[in-house]
């Protein structure tokens, strides 16, 4: 900080919990908007400086408590105490780091908190505790805390309670707990403002209440591909600082009935089989995933149907390219403004008939739609490395029906640096929303088809009618099973908000460098 010389500092910082170690720092700086907390430090009377035990005047000294960003986007919560023998200026730096703490708005002040103790290795309600709760008591932040007892308990708490009084809802928990809280706070935001969810065309109340995601589930799927990790401090320290990264969340229907929220993996096939196989098994914790895994790739099933699709025109870019969504990401920052340009000019009412559908027959071993990348640790580029978190589109991926080996190499390719895509069984869409209808409801629910022979501007036939079993498959909606085959999905551009940034490009291990960094305050 310039001017801090005049208090002699001598640093400690530390790691929060840890060991204290001295740090010399007349040229350090730290940016006002990575500082958690400024409180005021009481000093023994003799004090270690450069090794030697002294004795010293009376001391006055405050503790700048702030974010340090090591590898991998982890973060940690440092501290840094400056003092000196004037205690006039001491309380001055005090307050005025403290009046410039105020000023960050987009801070939380009060946060909803709901536990799934149930979840993942069953250590919510301890991590909360341990490592989020301190935290949050640092930087001053008041919480109102429900443990939840059953399904949906926090879904259903938020239609109840007066959400508008919190500057956040956090939970903590995996996927499915995440999934939970959005579909309280997106069906409470469309119920107060009158909006039906059962219509799939309707246009959807944005949801203002950020979502903060402690993680403490099986995969966590969504904070690392938000966050770049899934580490409980790092989250609470994103919460605490009032990041915001607005989320396109898919809706699916079934025949104009309403059925969930979608804001990573909709799979059908491969990925639904997986789940609902290992909802049999959740007796074997986590590993249920692998064993279900390995099970349906041997069984090897393929499913045959119709997909329609409208492409996403309105965003930059393609599944294919190089251009990963990052912090400040431009494509979705572009997205964002020419769909509200869009809607302005409709007056905010969809017209899709005018606009180019093009529908795909043929037999599938699965049918993905991601609206993020979905990286996790196992597969750190993901399913769709180039998806994007708000650019109002989602990647269709279809992997048609081939031999086990290579289906066995494109799921290999998830976990490399090789382009997952580059098979010829393997097709890739940035759409906007699409339609599926297995051939078994065809003949049930040929609404697809006639609006296809109606409207779609191209049709494909390149996999004919066989005498294959026909079955059909489940829905992996968010690690959610739904059963309804025939489905109706549409993406709603940055329908949520969350308390992350995305992952940021250059995330530098700041333990290997001798001096953090600091703003100029005065």
């Amino acid at each position: 900080m310039k001017g801090m010389t005049k208090l002699d500092p001598q640093l400690y910082a530390f790691t929060y919990g840890c060991e204290l170690s001295c740090v010399h720092t007349e040229n350090c700086f730290v940016p006002i908007s990575e500082i958690i907390a400024v409180e005021e430090t009481e000093f023994n009377k003799k004090q270690r400086n450069i090794g030697r035990w002294q004795k010293m005047a009376k001391l006055h000294a405050f503790t700048v408590y702030y974010v340090k960003k090591a590898r991998n986007h982890r973060w940690r919560c440092s501290g840094a105490t400056f003092w000196c023998e004037d205690e006039h200026l001491c309380n001055q730096w005090t307050q005025a780091l403290k009046e410039l703490l105020e000023m960050q708005k987009s801070r939380p002040k009060q946060l909803l908190v709901y536990i799934n103790p149930y979840g993942g290795k069953r250590q919510g309600k301890r991590i909360y505790e341990q490592k989020v709760a301190p935290l949050f008591s640092l930087a001053s932040i008041s919480t109102d805390v429900v443990i939840t007892e059953h399904a949906n308990h926090a879904k259903d708490n938020l239609f109840e309670v007066n959400i508008y009084k919190y500057d956040g809802v956090v939970c903590v928990g995996g996927d499915g707990m995440f999934s939970e809280v959005m579909h309280g706070l997106i069906g409470r935001m469309q119920k107060d403002s009158g909006i039906d969810q059962n219509n799939p065309k309707a246009s959807l109340v944005q949801c203002n209440i950020r979502i903060g995601i402690i993680p403490a589930g099986s995969t966590d799927c969504i904070c690392y591909s938000t966050v770049g990790i899934s580490d409980p401090v790092t989250s609470a320290l994103h919460i605490i600082l009032g990041d915001c990264q607005p989320l396109d969340v898919s809706s699916v229907h079934h025949n104009n009935t309403f059925l969930k929220y979608s804001v990573s993996l909709l799979g059908y096939g491969f990925y639904g089989d997986i789940l609902k196989d290992s909802e049999k098994k959740r007796w074997m914790g986590p590993m249920r995933y692998d064993y279900s895994g390995f099970k349906t790739f041997l069984s090897h099933h393929y499913y045959e149907g119709t997909i329609a699709y409208q492409p996403a025109k309105h965003t930059h870019g393609s599944p294919r390219d190089k251009e990963r969504c990052r912090t400040g990401c431009y494509i979705c920052k572009q997205s964002e403004k020419q769909l509200s340009e869009q809607s302005k000019e409709r007056g905010l009412k969809h017209e899709e008939g005018a606009e180019e559908w093009k529908v795909i027959k043929g037999k599938f071993l699965a049918i993905n739609a991601v609206s993020m990348s979905c990286a996790c640790p196992r597969s750190p580029k993901g399913l769709s490395p180039a998806a994007h978190l708000a650019d109002g589109s989602a990647d269709l991926i279809l992997v048609r029906k081939c031999s086990r080996f290579d289906f066995l190499r494109y799921l290999v390719r998830h976990t490399n640096q090789d382009d997952q895509f580059d098979f010829p069984f393997v097709d890739v869409y940035r759409v906007k929303c699409f339609q599926f209808t297995s051939k078994l409801s065809e003949d049930n629910e040929s609404n697809v088809m006639d609006i296809g022979k109606k409207r779609f501007g191209q049709f494909c036939r390149d996999h004919p009618a066989c005498c294959c079993n026909i079955v059909n498959s489940t829905w992996n909606c968010d690690g959610e099973t739904l059963d309804s085959s025939a489905v109706e999905v549409r993406v709603h551009c940055q329908l949520m908000k969350l308390f992350a940034r995305g992952i940021e490009e250059d995330c530098k291990d700041e333990a290997a460098h001798s001096q953090s960094s600091i703003e100029q305050l005065l």
